[in-house]
């Protein structure tokens, strides 16, 4: 077989990928994505290990492309996003996806024995907006509700908020943020980001583990 040919072979299977990526309904992709992330976590000797560098790799390769980053940063920063420059926008966009990324992280790191169930999705084939709503279920203690919020985009579904426990993960964050801006600015809350972000990268470089 020919390069050409070859590259045309190529082409065309990552546009059918692409295709069937964004008829994918919410609660299958979220469904998808957990279990694959759940049987990686499970069976990887790297990342039972507490291996930082694999658990961010997974982090990047299956939840990151699924998450929309700057609508969830908008909500979390709230009224003051539009006060933000263009570049400020970016900026704390770059840093919150750092900061969620070290979360999720420590949070893959954690996964043993757990399993997941799905709720059925109420939710009518015109919606743009969807809840998709999961428990962990625990070897030992009460159930974790997890739930998630996803918008419909041109390129698929986007989750762009998570609920833990009842507690939104926007919601979380638009109180800090909002007292930083309060006192410092946009760019105070950058710098905190920044900041904190530094911290956790020189956290995990140190112990060579996700936290």
């Amino acid at each position: 077989m020919n390069i050409l040919k070859k590259w045309s072979l190529a082409l065309v299977a990552m546009t059918f990928a692409a295709y069937a990526a964004a008829q994918e309904a919410p609660d299958v992709l979220v469904k998808r994505i957990s279990e694959e992330v759940m049987t990686i976590a499970k069976s990887d000797k790297d990342i039972q290990s507490g291996n930082s560098r694999r658990v961010q790799q997974v982090v990047e390769e299956k939840i990151l492309p699924y998450v929309d980053f700057q609508r969830m940063t908008a909500l979390a920063v709230g009224r003051h996003w539009r006060d933000a420059t263009p570049d400020q926008q970016k900026q704390l966009t770059t840093e919150f996806r750092s900061l969620l990324m070290y979360t999720y992280s420590g949070a893959i790191s954690q996964i043993r024995d757990q399993k997941l169930e799905y709720r059925p999705l109420r939710a009518d084939p015109a919606d743009t907006e969807v809840i998709v709503n999961t428990q962990v279920i625990q070897p030992r203690g009460e159930p974790i509700q997890l739930s998630y919020r996803l918008a419909k985009s041109p390129a698929g579904w986007k989750i762009y908020d998570v609920n833990v426990l009842g507690a939104w993960l926007v919601e979380t964050y638009k109180g800090s943020f909002a007292a930083e801006i309060s006192k410092s600015g946009i760019e105070g809350l950058i710098k905190t980001l920044v900041e904190k972000n530094k911290k956790l990268a020189g956290s995990m470089a140190k112990t060579g583990k996700a936290s």
